[in-house]
C-alpha cells in the first residue's frame, strides 16, 4: 500500500503535462466513480488575487453560524492536507488514501494531472462527511479549472489581474473571460476588486446569472475602526475590523458577505455570526505578522504577481515601521519578477533574493540580478529561503521589520525556518509537502 507522500509523487506522473486545461477527463472519472451533484450548497470563488481571503472568511462566519464547511483551496505551504479543510480539521491520511485509491481505480487509462487527482479527492471527501456547505477556490482561471466541474450555488470572482497568461491570455478580457466560466444561469455572479470588469458583467448577463457588483448591488462603508456592511439581503452595521490584516481584507470581507447573504434562504446567518466569524478568521501567509519580544516584526505574503505586489506595498505603506523594511524574496521564474520588484523597490530598504528549486524555480543570483538593475539599495543573493532568512535576521535590529515574498515556495520554507527558530506563528501546520504552484 503506498504511503500519501508516495500517493502524491504517483500523481505528478499520470499525465504527460502538468496542467491540461480541460473538464472532460474528470467528468468522465466522476462517472465512474458514481458521484453525484453536492447535495448542499455550494460558494465556488475565482480571481486572480484575494481568493484564499474570501474563502476564509466564508468559512469562518458559516462556521461560526455552526455550520458544518468543507473548504477546498490551492497551493498549500507546508501540508498538502491544508488543501482539504473537514469542518475544523484538516483531511486525515486516512481519507486522502481512500480517496485516491477509489480515484485510481475509477479513471482506468484516463490520465489525470496533480491538482485532478487532488480536486477529486476533495470532492469525495466532502461527500462522505455530511457537511452543511462547500466553499470551493478555483486553481487556475475558472472555464477549464478542475473545480468547475462542480455547478456553483454563488459564484465569486474576487479579482482579474494578469498571472498565468500562458494558459489564460495575455490580456485582463481574455483572463476575465476565462474567470467568467465559473458562472452559471439563475444564480448569483458575485464580482469583488476595485475596477469594473465589462466582460465578468456581460458575461453574467448572457447567461441570466443574476449580478451583484462592489458599488451597486453591494457596499462596504468604513466607520472608525470598523465598518458597516449593506448588500442585496443584509444591512450591517458595527462590524469589527477583519481578523485579516490589511486595507484590502476589507473589501474581501464584504465580497464574502455578498456571496453569504444569497445563501440566507437555505443557511441561516446572524449577525453575531458574521461578527464572530470576521474576528476569528485566520489565513497563513496574506500579510500574516509575526511578532517576536526582542526581534524585527516578520510579515509574510505569498504575493506573487503585479497586482498582489500594489496591494502589498499599500499595506507596507500604511502600517510603517520604526526602522527598515528588509525584504526576503523568492519567485518562481515564470512570473513578472520585473514589476513585482518596481511596485515594491520604494518600500524597501535592503533585499535578499532566494533561490527556488523545482521546475519552475528561479536562482536567487538570477532573481539579484533582475532586482538590482531597479533599486538602488543592497541586493544580496542566498541559495535558499532558509539562508536568506538568516542573513536578513542577523541584519535586522529590533525596530526593523522582514517581509517575506513572492510565491507558496518562499512563505512556506520561511514557515519552517521561524519554527525552527522558536518564532512558529499559532495554527501553522507542521509538515512540508511542497506540491503546489503559485
Amino acid at each position: 500500500m503506498r504511503t500519501l507522500e508516495e500517493w502524491l509523487a504517483y500523481q505528478t506522473q499520470q499525465h504527460p503535462q502538468p496542467i491540461d486545461m480541460s473538464l472532460d477527463r474528470l467528468r468522465q472519472v466522476l462517472l465512474a466513480l458514481g458521484q453525484r451533484p453536492p447535495p448542499v450548497p455550494v460558494i465556488t470563488i475565482g480571481g486572480t488575487n484575494g481568493k484564499g481571503s474570501v474563502a476564509a472568511f466564508c468559512t469562518s462566519i458559516l462556521r461560526a453560524a455552526g455550520y458544518r464547511v468543507g473548504t477546498f483551496t490551492s497551493p498549500h505551504l507546508r501540508d498538502y492536507r491544508e488543501r482539504i479543510r473537514v469542518h475544523d480539521r484538516l483531511v486525515t491520511p486516512e481519507e486522502l488514501l481512500a480517496a485516491f485509491a477509489r480515484i485510481d481505480a475509477a479513471r482506468g487509462k484516463i490520465g489525470l494531472t496533480f491538482f485532478e487527482f487532488n480536486t477529486l479527492a476533495a470532492l469525495l471527501v466532502f461527500e462522505a462527511a455530511a457537511l452543511d456547505v462547500w466553499v470551493l477556490e478555483v486553481g487556475m482561471g475558472g472555464r477549464l479549472d478542475a473545480v468547475n466541474v462542480v455547478d456553483a450555488d454563488v459564484a465569486v470572482v474576487v479579482s482579474i489581474g494578469l498571472d498565468h497568461q500562458e494558459y489564460l491570455g495575455n490580456t485582463l478580457d481574455a483572463i476575465a473571460t476565462e474567470k467568467a466560466g465559473i458562472f452559471r444561469a439563475g444564480r448569483p455572479a458575485v464580482l469583488g476588486g476595485r475596477t469594473p470588469s465589462m466582460v465578468l458583467e456581460n458575461a453574467a448577463r448572457a447567461i441570466g446569472a443574476p449580478l451583484k457588483r462592489p458599488g451597486i448591488e453591494y457596499n462596504f462603508i468604513l466607520e472608525g475602526e470598523g465598518w458597516r456592511y449593506r448588500g442585496s439581503h443584509w444591512e450591517l452595521p458595527l462590524l469589527p475590523a477583519p481578523g485579516l490584516e490589511g486595507s484590502i481584507q476589507f473589501a474581501n470581507a464584504a465580497c464574502a458577505l455578498a456571496a453569504l447573504e444569497e445563501l440566507d434562504a437555505r443557511l441561516r446567518i446572524d449577525a453575531l455570526a458574521v461578527d464572530r466569524g470576521l474576528r476569528s478568521v485566520h489565513l497563513t501567509g496574506r500579510f500574516q505578522v509575526i511578532k517576536s519580544a526582542d526581534g524585527p516584526v516578520w510579515i509574510l505574503d505569498v504575493a506573487h504577481n503585479p497586482d498582489a505586489a500594489h496591494v502589498l506595498a499599500r499595506s507596507l505603506k500604511a502600517a510603517p515601521p520604526a526602522g527598515r523594511t528588509l525584504a526576503v524574496c523568492g519567485i518562481l521564474a515564470d512570473k513578472d519578477a520585473a514589476a513585482i520588484t518596481a511596485i515594491l523597490r520604494d518600500a524597501v530598504d535592503a533585499w535578499w533574493c532566494a533561490t527556488l528549486d523545482g521546475a519552475r524555480g528561479q536562482s536567487g543570483a538570477a532573481l539579484a540580478q533582475v532586482v538590482s538593475s531597479l533599486v538602488q539599495v543592497p541586493v544580496v543573493h542566498a541559495d535558499s529561503v532558509g539562508e536568506a532568512c538568516t542573513a536578513a535576521s542577523l541584519a535586522a535590529g529590533r525596530n526593523d521589520r522582514i517581509v517575506v515574498f513572492g510565491s507558496f515556495h518562499t512563505v512556506g520554507p520561511a514557515l519552517d525556518w521561524l519554527e525552527a527558530h522558536g518564532l512558529k506563528p499559532h495554527n501553522a501546520p507542521a509538515h512540508d509537502l511542497q506540491h503546489g504552484a503559485g
